[in-house]
């Protein structure tokens, strides 16, 4: 055996011709600094949104995986402060999430009223439309229930008929437009080729666990931070 072998607390290595065995359990407490920390919560709440993102069809062609390219997009969301104990399945919907990345143009989408009717407003022209080419709208639904929060992702196509021209652009319409606990997301795709685009929502539920009172609260759930050592300087 070449190298070691780590299992059940036990670390095996030959060392000079010999099989070493040896306890590999450390009790020293996991440094959680305060850098250390946002990230690691950056990183639970990316997981837990694409574990419901990734049952519906997307399309991210800018790195080797879909999770990698997700991921490395997700990390620029904000921090979300969540205690240890809801944290795993906790997910929050917010503007930023991303949906797809690829190498068409983004379309720029807001939402707004267009004749008194809530709608998802976009910059795409009347001439976008080319044969062959698709939209897919993503949904994501806020889903609260005491403390158990997390979100629900779908996705349909959607014809370019449903769509209305608004100021020579296309926008949808629609009552659904308007719920708080609701965010969008039009995508543009050609072929293998698809517009990187990212959630828009008016949902603000997510913001009460950014504040320095949410961190503190997780922080402790999870023993606490470690304190950097101060270097006085030479």
């Amino acid at each position: 055996m070449v190298g070691s072998l780590r299992t059940a607390g036990i670390t095996t290595y030959l060392k000079q011709g010999q099989l070493i065995t040896r306890s590999s359990t450390s009790y020293e407490k996991r440094s959680n600094t305060m850098g250390q920390f946002i990230q690691r919560q950056k990183m639970r709440h990316s997981v837990a949104l694409w574990r419901q993102l990734k049952y519906i069809k997307t399309m991210f062609t800018q790195r080797p995986t879909a999770y990698n390219n997700f991921m490395s997009l997700a990390n620029r969301l904000p921090v979300v402060y969540v205690e240890k104990r809801w944290m795993e399945n906790s997910s929050f919907l917010m503007p930023g999430i991303p949906v797809s990345d690829g190498t068409l143009p983004a379309i720029n989408q807001q939402l707004g009223e267009v004749d008194g009717v809530p709608a998802l407003i976009t910059d795409l022209q009347a001439d976008a439309w080319v044969r062959g080419a698709k939209l897919w709208l993503y949904t994501v639904i806020q889903e609260a229930e005491g403390r158990a929060v997390h979100v629900q992702f779908s996705m349909r196509q959607v014809s370019w008929q449903e769509l209305m021209l608004a100021d020579g652009h296309y926008v949808l319409k629609g009552e659904e437009f308007a719920d708080p606990m609701q965010g969008w997301a039009l995508v543009l795709i050609k072929g293998d080729r698809c517009s990187p685009q990212a959630i828009v929502t008016r949902c603000t539920l997510y913001q009460q666990y950014t504040t320095d009172e949410a961190m503190q609260k997780a922080a402790k759930s999870y023993g606490g931070l470690t304190e950097t050592p101060y270097l006085s300087p030479r």
